[in-house]
Parts: structure tokens; C-alpha cells; sequence
């Protein structure tokens, strides 16, 4: 599939994302990343959400830091970020259209990054990365979460191809672009994983 079609696909299901038992699925994997992020990030100031659909995780994370200035969701799809403006009710979250690889943020303006589930669908997950990086700040953390198996190997030579699918190939990435002390949690079941890193 192509990253435009991607893309038009998560805006043609953005009314009904949250809902029956694939949207209580996403909200399950959401919530699980949450308690990861706030293990190793227990007070953001400031909080990216890349990948924010229509701004469950958010809502959450705003919710459980009244202390926090900031929290930005940035998504590709137009209609996620209509609809996560729709349901949001806190004056200090903001929804932007944009993409992993070009963020609408200054560098070093965030203490905690979270992705939960759109990383697999990053056009460059390497630029996406570097610019997670970038948007960090000093003693920041990126927790990252999606589907890395070895079990996914095979997609890497068919539709996935050049994707970083296994914890290897994710863990190349993230120091690649200078995040450090990557460590890995099971996020459900033996595929779906989540990564955590810091910003030296």
C-alpha cells in the first residue's frame, strides 16, 4: 500500500477509530504504553504524541499530568486530527497535521515522545526517528511502541519491505540518530513491543 493510501485509509476510518472491539484494542495498547512512559517519564513538562489519531493517548496522559504546560498530537491523516480537536476539552493540548519526518516543533521542546502503533506506517522511520531526537530535549525520553518480531521477517522482502519490523532493526535506528539506553518491554502478546530511549 502506498503512504497516501495509508494515510486515506486512517482518515476514512477516523469517525469510528475509537470505537467496537478494534478501537477498545488500540485504546488497550494505548493505555499500556502510557504506564510504560510514565515509568520512565513520571513528570513531562512537555509531551509529542507522533502518530496521535484521534488523541486517546493524550487525552489520557493529559488527564494523569495536571502539572504538564504542554501536550502536542501530530498526525498525517487530516480527519484523525479533526477529530481528536472535536473531542478534546484541555486547553493545554493542541493537535497539528503533520508527519514523523518533518514535526512542527522547535528543537529540544519536548521531555517525554510517545508513538503507540504508527511507526510501522512512518514513510522514512529513520527521519522520523531523527527528528524524535531532535524535538527532545536533554534527559528526554521517546517510548515507542508497535509491532517488532522476528516473526514479522518475512514482510521485510513483501509489502514491508525496508521496514524496521524486529527489535534489531528498530534498535539500529534509534542510536542511530543518537537516542540512547534503548530498552525493551512486551507490550502484548509476542508481537506488539514497545522500545524505550533517552535523549543523552
Amino acid at each position: 500500500m502506498s503512504y497516501e493510501r495509508d494515510v486515506q485509509s486512517f482518515n476514512d476510518r477516523a469517525a469510528s477509530y475509537e470505537a467496537g472491539r478494534l478501537g477498545q484494542l488500540h485504546r488497550d495498547f494505548a493505555d499500556r504504553a502510557i504506564r510504560i512512559a510514565l515509568a520512565v517519564a513520571p513528570a513531562p513538562a512537555r509531551v509529542l504524541d507522533v502518530g496521535s489519531g484521534t488523541g486517546y493517548a493524550l487525552r489520557q496522559l493529559a488527564a494523569a499530568l495536571p502539572e504538564a504546560i504542554e501536550l502536542t498530537g501530530v498526525d498525517a491523516a487530516p480527519d484523525m486530527v479533526r477529530v481528536a480537536r472535536e473531542a478534546n476539552g484541555d486547553g493545554r493540548v493542541r493537535f497539528a497535521e503533520g508527519t514523523a519526518e518533518q514535526l512542527p516543533l522547535p528543537d529540544g521542546s519536548a521531555d517525554l515522545v510517545i508513538s503507540t502503533t504508527s511507526f510501522d506506517h512512518w514513510a522514512d522511520q529513520r527521519a522520523g526517528l531523527a527528528e524524535c531526537a531532535r524535538v527532545l530535549a536533554p534527559g528526554g525520553h521517546l517510548v515507542l511502541s508497535d509491532l517488532f518480531s522476528v516473526l514479522l521477517a518475512p514482510t521485510l522482502v513483501g509489502s514491508r519491505r525496508g521496514k524496521a519490523r524486529t527489535r534489531r532493526r528498530a534498535t539500529r535506528l534509534i542510536t542511530g540518530v543518537g537516542l540512547q539506553s534503548p530498552q525493551w518491554t512486551r507490550l502484548a502478546g509476542p508481537i506488539v513491543q514497545t522500545v524505550t530511549a533517552v535523549q543523552p
